[in-house]
C-alpha cells in the first residue's frame, strides 16, 4: 500500500475532480493509444478505406444514439435503486428492439443504401450493423448505471479495453483491407459490456425489478423518449452528417479524409468531454438543489476551455504542416479541413458536458430544438457546398455554420445556470489573450525551422510545449482540494 501513496496524492480529493480525474485518465490513456495507431493506420489504409469505415461508423452511431430511446439517460436520476433498475430492465428491452429494427432494415434495403453512399463493399458486410447496434446499446445502459453509483474506475477501464480491441483487430487484419476497420470498430463496441454487466447486477435492487415497475418507469421518465431521443437524434446527424454526404457528394476518399480529421480530433475531444459530462451529470442534479448549479458549470466551462483551447490554437495555425509529418502527405488535405474544424469543436467541447443542465432543469424540449435547427442548418451548408463548392470550402461552411450554433448553445447554458451570457465571452477572450504569446513563440519556431529545414526539431519543441502546459494544468487545477 506505501508504493501507492505517491500515486494517489497526485489525485484530486474532492468527489467531483476525482471522478472526472478517472474517467479522464482512462479516457487519455484509451485515445492516447488510438492516436499513437493512426500513422500506422493511415500506412496501412487508403482514404477511401477510412471513407468505408466513416460510412458504417455513422450508420452504427445513428441507431446506436436511440438504442433504448435514451432511457439509459434517467438511470441516474431516481433516489431509488431499484426503480432504476427497472429503467435499466426497460432500456435493454427497448435496445433488443431497435436491434431487430437495424437487421430489418439490412436486409430490405441494405445494398440500395451501400451504393447510394459510393461504399458498394459495405453491402456484403451490413450484418455488422445490427450487431454493432446490439452491442454498443448494451454498454451505455449498464454505462449508466455505473454513472449512477459513481464506479468511474470501471468504466475507465473499459474504455482501455475497447480500444486495445479495436486497434487489435485492425493492425492484424490490415491485408483483409478496409473491411478490417469495420471489424475492429464493431467488435470494439462491445468490449466491456459484460464487465459492467457483471457490476450491476451484483446490486440486490436488480432481484426486485418487475413489469410493472418497468411500465411506471416507462411513464414517469417519458420525457426522455419524446424530446431527449430526437435531441440525440439530431446531434448525432449532424455530427455524422458530414462523412456519410461527402461519400455521396464527392468520393469515399473525401469521407475518409474527414474521418481522420475527425478521429484524431473530434474524437478525443468528445470522449473526453463525456468523460466530463457523465461525471457532472452525475453532481449536477444535486448541485441544483443546494443552489450550487451556477458555480458548478462555471467551474468546468473553465477547466474545459483550459484544457481544449491550446491544442485548438495549435492546429488552426499547424494542422496542414502536422498532419503531412505525422500521417504522411497524401493526408495534407485532412490537415487543412482540420484548421476549420478546430474553432467549432472547441466550443463544441466545452458546451457538451454542460449540455445536461437542461436534462436536470426538465427542458429537454429546448435542446431538441437547438439541435432540430443545427441539423437543418448543417445539411443546408453540406448540399450548398456539394453542389456550388470544392471540398475544402465544403468543410469550411460546415464549420463556420457550426461554430456559430455552438457559441449560441453555449451562452444559452450560462444563461439557464443563472450565470451572464456575457461571461462566455469574457473567459474565453481572457485564455486567448493569456496563450496568444505561446502562439507567436510557436509561429517563431516554425520560421526558424524553416529556415533552417528542420521542422522534426520544431514538431519536438511543440510537443514538448504542449505536455508541459498540460502538466502545469493538471496541478493547479485538478490537483487542487
Amino acid at each position: 500500500m506505501n508504493l501507492l501513496n505517491p500515486i494517489k496524492k497526485l489525485l484530486p480529493q474532492n468527489a467531483f475532480a476525482r471522478g472526472v480525474s478517472v474517467l479522464v485518465g482512462g479516457t487519455a490513456g484509451a485515445q492516447a493509444l488510438m492516436v499513437l495507431a493512426a500513422p500506422l493506420l493511415t500506412r496501412l489504409y487508403t482514404p477511401e478505406d477510412f471513407g468505408l469505415l466513416a460510412v458504417y461508423s455513422g450508420l452504427l452511431a445513428l441507431f446506436t444514439v436511440v438504442a433504448s430511446l435514451r432511457y439509459e439517460l434517467a438511470i441516474p436520476l431516481p433516489e431509488s435503486n431499484t426503480e432504476a433498475a427497472n429503467l435499466v430492465v426497460l432500456s435493454l428491452l427497448v435496445v433488443l428492439l431497435m436491434t431487430f429494427i437495424s437487421a430489418l432494415m439490412v436486409v430490405l434495403a441494405g445494398e440500395k443504401i451501400a451504393h447510394a453512399l459510393d461504399t458498394p463493399k459495405l453491402a456484403n458486410y451490413f450484418w455488422l450493423l445490427p450487431l454493432g447496434v446490439f452491442l454498443s446499446g448494451v454498454y451505455k445502459v449498464f454505462n449508466y448505471w455505473a454513472v449512477r453509483t459513481k464506479h468511474f474506475g470501471d468504466i475507465a477501464r473499459t474504455r482501455i479495453s475497447q480500444t486495445l480491441a479495436t486497434l487489435a483487430v485492425q493492425l492484424l487484419g490490415y491485408k483483409l483491407g478496409g473491411i478490417a476497420l469495420l471489424f475492429g470498430q464493431a467488435g470494439g463496441q462491445g468490449v466491456g459490456s459484460l464487465r459492467l454487466a457483471r457490476s450491476a447486477i451484483k446490486h440486490k435492487e436488480f432481484s426486485n425489478w418487475s413489469w410493472t415497475g418497468v411500465g411506471a418507469a416507462a411513464r414517469r421518465y417519458k420525457q426522455f423518449p419524446i424530446f431527449s431521443t430526437w435531441t440525440g437524434l439530431f446531434n448525432t446527424a449532424s455530427s455524422q452528417l458530414p462523412p456519410i454526404l461527402l461519400a455521396s457528394l464527392f468520393s469515399s476518399g473525401a469521407a475518409g479524409l474527414f474521418a481522420l480529421a475527425n478521429r484524431v480530433l473530434a474524437m478525443p475531444m468528445s470522449v473526453l468531454g463525456g468523460a466530463v459530462g457523465n461525471v457532472f451529470f452525475s453532481n449536477a442534479a444535486s448541485a441544483y438543489r443546494q443552489g450550487q448549479l451556477s458555480s458548478l458549470v462555471l467551474s468546468v466551462h473553465d477547466k474545459m476551455a483550459k484544457v481544449a483551447m491550446p491544442i485548438t490554437l495549435t492546429l488552426v495555425f499547424f494542422a496542414p504542416l502536422l498532419f503531412s509529418f505525422v500521417f504522411g502527405e497524401d493526408w495534407r488535405k485532412a490537415g487543412e479541413m482540420v484548421q476549420w474544424m478546430a474553432p467549432w469543436l472547441y466550443f463544441q467541447f466545452v458546451s457538451s458536458p454542460l449540455s445536461s443542465v437542461f436534462a436536470v432543469l426538465n427542458s429537454e424540449n429546448k435542446t431538441m430544438l437547438f439541435q432540430g435547427i443545427l441539423f437543418a442548418s448543417r445539411l443546408a451548408s453540406m448540399v450548398y457546398g456539394g453542389m456550388y463548392l470544392d471540398l475544402i470550402y465544403t468543410v469550411a461552411l460546415f464549420s463556420i455554420v457550426s461554430l456559430i450554433f455552438y457559441i449560441f448553445y453555449l451562452s444559452w447554458i450560462f444563461r439557464y445556470s443563472g450565470l451572464r451570457v456575457i461571461d462566455v465571452f469574457y473567459v474565453n477572450l481572457k485564455l486567448l489573450s493569456l496563450l496568444f504569446p505561446f502562439i507567436l513563440f510557436c509561429y517563431f519556431l516554425y520560421e526558424l525551422a524553416g529556415y533552417y529545414n528542420a521542422f522534426f526539431y520544431f514538431f519536438a519543441a511543440l510537443v514538448f510545449c504542449v505536455l508541459f502546459y498540460y502538466f502545469l494544468l493538471f496541478r493547479r487545477y485538478f490537483g487542487e482540494d
